[in-house]
């Protein structure tokens, strides 16, 4: 089980900060351990779950890693699990 977890430091709603928690094994994976963690399956975005810092430590209890955020990409890549926004078609006129 490798889920990872970075640091809380992306401004989001409520004023709070936010880490982004991965799995470098399966997407399937991570669902599950995000379903222990209670999280509310709407903070899942394409790759990743946005994780409020008041759940960090619990995170951290339930086994996740504590990565920088760096390393969290890169294993997410090697693990062919990353997926980017689609690129913006057009643009201003």
């Amino acid at each position: 089980m490798s889920v990872l977890i970075d640091s809380a430091v992306w401004p989001g709603p409520r004023g709070w900060l936010f880490a982004h928690m991965v799995s470098d094994s399966s997407h399937e994976e991570l669902h599950a351990f995000a379903r222990e963690m209670g999280v509310d399956p709407r903070a899942f975005d394409r790759d990743h779950y946005d994780i409020p810092g008041h759940l960090h430590a619990r995170a951290l209890e339930l086994g996740a890693e504590h990565v920088t955020g760096r390393e969290l990409v890169t294993r997410l890549s090697a693990a062919g699990l990353r997926r980017r926004k689609a690129p913006r078609v057009g643009g201003a006129a």
